[in-house]
């Protein structure tokens, strides 16, 4: 009986053939074929299968249709009232401040490219005491400073990106550059602020008015309240015209993506200075430079030979160590002054109309000429007090002692005074550094000392731009 069990086939039933979940089995046929006992429960399903795929499609059209009326919207411009717009979201260093949507009215942007010891401090304050411009000088300095001993050169990039912040108002970039725990940037804190007509005057202190043309006494304006960088930015954004002046830039094609930005209208006024006259001015000043002296001499190409500072058997002293890094700098300065000068002379399509070059020697001969052919390529106006402050600043009965003070003086007499007190050593070494750029700009060279202190005879010709 046990083997019959054992051996007694099991009986397998197929799924199909199982409950169906309706409390039915589901017939058979001999040949297995499945038939479905009851065929409106399938239809029902089918059904309603068919209602929800044609109430999805149904959605799927209205929220198409919705999405593009708010793509469509979006595209077209609107009415934005301006002054809801929150300043501080404005004046913040981000993405949405950067790329913005631009003001119907650019703002007119102005780089004047220069060097040390060209005139700068004079050149940028007749923008300084213009009222219709927000004016900084020098703001590259920071950058300099923060990361010393880094070479010129290597410092080109972050030097562009600080314009790009400044020339959009976003101030807060200086931040980046300060020192480790220190306290936030004030308005007080810039590099130059006690001489800014912007810094020191309503509504930001009432020590000035911006729109009385004079100078800033720096005394007086030490003790003007900080404000905070937010408050500046608030300032900045009421002008049309922003100028920066700097000497950090050393080649115009660093500030090329600058100018190539669409959402930035930006044109570079080139302040230039006989090399020499210029390397007479950073000997006589090389206790102020000696940082940024050495930053420009780390950045000279050390394959280049180079004809000896001072004459045979002259003994060196300490002085020549520092006249040495003064005159070693003029190498680096008039390699990249050389290569703004060929973009200049063969203009890229960012460049045409947007470059203009002065010479020191034209300001100071005749500075209300000059002064207006500045304001009106900066689509500025000069009045009357703006013309009578370049005169007077042009024409002192004196020399300045204090360099990087901006005084009244005879600047013509200052400006060949290299001609007097460089020995003939010196201005050759000067010429061989940077005879392309004294050729593009209609200065001559010296054949010998006796030609070069000859001071009735003119070493300015016409300049090729």
């Amino acid at each position: 009986m046990r083997g019959k069990q054992y051996h007694q086939p099991l009986k397998l039933t197929a799924p199909w053939e199982k409950d169906a979940g309706f409390g039915r089995k589901l017939r058979t046929y001999r040949n297995h074929t499945k038939i479905i006992a009851q065929p409106g429960i399938v239809m029902k399903v089918l059904r309603r299968k068919r209602i929800v795929l044609v109430m999805a499609y149904f959605l799927l059209l209205v929220l198409t249709m919705l999405n593009l009326a708010n793509y469509k919207w979006t595209k077209e411009p609107q009415q934005c009232n301006h002054q809801m717009r929150s300043t501080a979201h404005q004046s913040r260093s981000d993405i949405r401040f950067l790329y913005r949507p631009s003001l119907a009215k650019k703002r007119q942007l102005i780089y004047v490219l220069t060097t040390w010891r060209s005139g700068s401090s004079f050149f940028g304050e007749l923008f300084n005491q213009n009222p219709d411009v927000f004016f900084l000088y020098e703001p590259m300095w920071h950058i300099w400073q923060k990361l010393y001993p880094g070479d010129a050169v290597s410092l080109q990039g972050a030097a562009r990106d600080m314009l790009s912040s400044l020339y959009r108002c976003d101030l807060s970039v200086f931040q980046l550059y300060n020192s480790p725990g220190g306290k936030n940037f004030t308005s007080l804190g810039l590099f130059g602020a006690t001489l800014n007509k912007v810094v020191c005057s309503y509504p930001l202190c009432s020590a000035y008015r911006k729109e009385v043309v004079g100078m800033v006494d720096d005394k007086v304006c030490k003790k003007c309240p900080p404000q905070s960088l937010r408050l500046l930015e608030e300032e900045c954004l009421k002008y049309n015209t922003i100028v920066i002046k700097g000497v950090r830039i050393l080649d115009l094609n660093v500030l090329a993506p600058l100018m190539e930005d669409p959402s930035l209208d930006l044109k570079v006024i080139h302040l230039v200075r006989d090399p020499r006259a210029v390397a007479n001015s950073r000997i006589k000043s090389r206790h102020g430079l000696i940082r940024e002296n050495l930053q420009v001499v780390r950045s000279r190409d050390p394959k280049l030979r180079r004809i000896p500072f001072v004459d045979p058997g002259h003994k060196a002293n300490k002085k020549d160590g520092s006249d040495y890094h003064s005159i070693g700098a003029m190498e680096v300065i008039c390699d990249r002054t050389s290569r703004t000068l060929r973009t200049a002379l063969n203009p890229p399509g960012w460049l045409k109309g947007k470059y203009m070059a002065v010479r020191y020697e034209d300001l100071v001969e005749n500075p209300v000429k000059t002064l207006r052919n500045v304001y009106h390529f900066a689509n500025l106006t000069a009045n009357h007090d703006i013309e009578s402050f370049a005169l007077n600043m042009t024409s002192g009965s004196s020399s300045s002692s204090k360099p990087f003070i901006v005084s009244s003086r005879n600047a013509t007499q200052a400006a060949s005074a290299w001609r007097t007190v460089l020995s003939i050593q010196q201005i050759k070494q000067v010429e061989d550094y940077c005879h392309h750029a004294m050729s593009v700009l209609g200065y001559e060279r010296v054949r010998t000392a006796g030609e070069a202190k000859d001071l009735s005879k003119s070493l300015l010709t016409h300049s090729k731009l």
